[in-house]
């Protein structure tokens, strides 16, 4: 659930910025971050997975 809203938000910031709503060094900011958490929730996930 957590990994899919993490695509949403990378989707509606390539929205914003196609739309001319935030410029590109926004963007690219706002899109490492995302990436990251979506690296960090995809190690909780198997680490969750893991220990069952």
């Amino acid at each position: 659930m957590a990994a899919g809203s993490a695509s949403e938000v990378e989707y509606h910031i390539l929205v914003a910025r196609d739309l001319g709503y935030i410029d590109t060094q926004i963007d690219a900011a706002s899109n490492s971050q995302v990436i990251e958490i979506k690296r960090m929730l995809t190690a909780l996930i198997k680490k969750l997975e893991a220990d069952r």
